[in-house]
């Protein structure tokens, strides 16, 4: 990614944490967090990455979908481009690898001290 498209990324993410946050009022979205923005080179395509403490994933991917125009005409508002980047939402399942990686590691110590 080119340095443009980080800062992007990076000021896409902060502000799609606040539109998840405070703008969206639909009861399927549980506590969302943004992880990770990764935006093409030309900026026409932004992957966001979220993870979901409460509530059920498909539902929370399924309103987020829903809510995806009117989430893009704030980050168009939010953020001076000449062409806002489509949207597409994935789930980011990093956390629960690492949890994994952690419970093994975990596991394997604690076999070792008996």
């Amino acid at each position: 990614m080119s340095m443009r498209a980080n800062r992007v990324a990076e000021q896409m993410k902060k502000e799609l944490g606040d539109i998840i946050g405070r703008k969206l009022k639909d009861p399927r979205i549980g506590f969302v967090t943004v992880t990770d923005v990764a935006v093409t080179g030309d900026l026409q395509q932004a992957t966001i990455y979220v993870t979901v403490l409460d509530g059920n994933k498909d539902d929370t991917l399924k309103a987020l979908e829903k809510a995806k125009g009117f989430i893009r005409s704030e980050i168009g508002q939010r953020i001076r481009l000449r062409i806002t980047p489509e949207l597409l939402f994935e789930f980011d399942e990093s956390a629960a690898y690492g949890n994994r990686i952690d419970d093994l590691l975990r596991q394997i110590n604690k076999s070792s001290e008996e």
